[in-house]
């Protein structure tokens, strides 16, 4: 139901919410969740009308604050794991890319199911941009989706790789942070109270000496940390991550770890809370490798240097290293994650190709979607690319300008997609070992 006035939404909401404006009372909850949120999240992200639009966002966000549901800062958890309280699982961070609500729901009802209360919804700047999800439309999605599903507790949101642009930081590197200050911010007024900051990319490795070559890293990241603290909400401490590896490329040292985490001490303002966890590359790339006939190449993981420079992470009270890149690897390397005491692990392409290759996605608009991506990014194809090696790589990019289209699709086909997506994460759940982690959350976040 498309909204005309916010005098329709205040009709429409009868007998589920009663607004009091600077709160909301649930009279009918089951109500709510069989139609009303439905109506309320879809107005929240396509209705042109701005007003309909933040009036929609408002009451999602105060209903569920009502029902015990809140974004909020996995900085507790991680604190708890970087002083050994607590350890044996790998927190999965999510990338929603498309059919973002549907999704959500689907990973709340398998975190339900396995008792989880421990894993992240994220999106990258990058994906930000191509998939047409600004901040405030993720978070009302992902809290939107708790209501639906009935999810009470934390919700972890994230900004992932909020990523420096090395040529733009080259020719102005006052710009390019002042760019990402930008996104900082609108991220953190969205309620992502989880921020990945990814200033590897300006890692100089023509330098001799390494801590020279973390320095621009290292400053650049204690500079935005400072932002993000002078911004943060009272009483909320961001969840901040550094990365000191870009994905792709070598794979990360000790040496690299340490000279990072020294020099950005020092470089951090005195009393100010620091990261809590460190990105670094083991061998894996973002989305895999294509192969001509589109398949995706095998990677093989270095779960030495994970489980090594975990355990240095951990000398600093960091929770441990993070493992990008990891969604398209072999189901039998996700147990090797909580066994190599990774603390975090990203998961995104795995999932787009999901929802492209059900059975149940609607194999015309596959291929308007396909051919709109031959056309608007031709000049993205590399010479020696196959049909299916572009198509790969780019069907990323079908996400934005076909949203409302894969969000419209048949209810029966989104309900099989959403079983199959719900399947997969009860057995990453499991992998992870992060079932059964409802209780740390509580405990450590509240």
């Amino acid at each position: 139901m498309e909204y005309k006035s916010t005098g329709d939404i205040h009709e429409a909401i009868k007998g589920a919410l009663i607004d009091n404006k600077n709160a909301v009372q649930v009279i009918d909850e089951g109500k709510l969740r069989s139609s009303v949120i439905d109506n309320l999240i879809y107005n929240a992200v396509f209705n042109q009308d701005k007003d309909i639009v933040a009036e929609s966002r408002r009451l999602i966000t105060i209903a569920a604050a009502s029902l015990g549901i809140r974004s909020a800062s996995i900085q507790g958890l991680y604190d708890a794991m970087g002083s050994g309280k607590c350890s044996g699982f790998t927190v999965p961070a999510i990338n929603i890319r498309g059919l973002t609500y549907d999704t959500a729901c689907a990973i709340f009802r398998s975190a339900i199911k396995n008792r989880a209360g421990a894993f992240i919804f994220e999106i990258a700047k990058s994906e930000i941009d191509y998939t047409a999800q600004r901040p405030a439309e993720y978070t009302a999605c992902c809290i939107a989706a708790a209501i639906k599903e009935g999810y009470k507790g934390p919700v972890f949101i994230q900004g992932d790789h909020f990523q420096v642009n090395a040529k733009k930081f080259a020719s102005d590197p006052a710009g390019e942070v002042a760019s990402l200050k930008k996104l900082i911010k609108e991220a953190v007024d969205a309620a992502f109270y989880n921020i990945d900051i990814d200033s590897s990319t300006v890692v100089d490795l023509t330098k001799a000496d390494v801590n020279e070559q973390q320095r621009p890293n290292y400053e650049t990241t204690a500079t935005l940390t400072e932002y993000i603290r002078a911004n943060e909400p009272a009483g909320v401490t961001v969840s901040i991550g550094g990365e000191i590896g870009e994905v792709g490329g070598k794979n990360s040292t000790e040496e690299e770890l340490r000279a990072f985490m020294d020099g950005y001490v020092k470089a951090l303002a005195q009393g100010k809370k620091g990261i809590s966890k460190i990105s670094i590359q083991t061998g894996t790339s973002h989305g895999g490798v294509p192969m001509p006939d589109g398949s995706v190449a095998k990677v093989k993981v270095d779960f030495d240097t994970i489980e090594k420079l975990s355990k240095t992470a951990r000398e600093y009270g960091l929770a441990g290293a993070v493992q990008h890149g990891a969604s398209t690897l072999p189901d039998d390397a996700f147990d090797m994650f909580p066994k190599r005491t990774t603390a975090e692990v990203h998961l995104a392409t795995g999932f787009q190709n999901m929802v492209y290759d059900s059975a149940s996605f609607p194999q015309d608009l596959k291929k308007e979607i396909y051919a709109h991506l031959s056309i608007k990014h031709a000049d993205e194809r590399k010479a020696g690319d196959t049909d299916e090696q572009f198509i790969y790589k780019t069907r990323k990019k079908g996400f934005g300008p076909f949203k409302e289209r894969i969000w419209n699709m048949d209810a029966k086909r989104k309900a099989a997609i959403g079983k199959e997506l719900e399947e997969r994460f009860d057995l990453l759940f499991k992998k992870l070992n992060a079932h059964d982690t409802v209780e740390y959350a509580k405990k450590y976040v509240g």
